[in-house]
């Protein structure tokens, strides 16, 4: 169900094809957003179409047809967007590798830490040097696609950098005291 309201967010940057579309999911927005490849988007466009939400824009070459947001498409968007989260049904693989990571080895479960903790820090390192200067403002007073989303990656990785150093202190502390005994 996302996906149509991704694609309704795009199309308020400017009028896209499939392809320019699609484009944007191999970007930043599949890598860290979400993901979405051709055999989704273009039954999607057709049935934001179909229900008035985007609307044909031009017709390039080769049959490249270009679509725009109309008014109900961003009322969509709009209401979507102010609505408050509904559920709590979380898929999130990566959470539940950490739930289960007391499955491993002392040894194995700090090797899937110290993981964690450099692929966050080149995250940080990456995303720091992408919002090291202001963003440029539009004419109408919004900031670049993808700006405030920056923000949140860089202290979400700040966030898993500090809590996978938490863990392994957590995992050397266990390793001193004695295991609790059964009677």
């Amino acid at each position: 169900m996302a996906l149509r309201y991704a694609l309704l967010g795009l199309l308020t940057e400017r009028p896209a094809s499939g392809y320019d579309l699609a484009k944007a999911f191999e970007g930043d927005l599949g890598t860290y957003a979400w993901n979405a490849g051709y055999n989704r988007i273009y039954p999607e466009l057709a049935r934001l179409v179909e229900e008035g939400l985007i609307e044909p824009a031009d017709q390039g070459a080769r049959a490249r047809q270009t679509y725009a947001i109309t008014e109900a498409g961003g009322r969509e968007l709009r209401s979507w967007l102010l609505e408050p989260r509904k559920g709590r049904a979380v898929r999130n693989e990566p959470v539940l590798r950490l739930f289960l990571l007391s499955a491993l080895d002392a040894d194995d479960a700090r090797t899937v830490l110290r993981d964690i903790t450099a692929d966050s820090e080149r995250q940080i390192a990456e995303l720091s040097a992408a919002l090291e200067d202001d963003p440029p403002v539009s004419p109408d007073g919004r900031l670049p696609f993808g700006w405030l989303a920056a923000g949140y990656g860089l202290r979400q990785y700040q966030a898993s950098r500090d809590w996978a150093r938490w863990a392994l202190d957590q995992l050397d502390k266990a390793a001193r005291r004695p295991p609790a005994t059964t009677s």
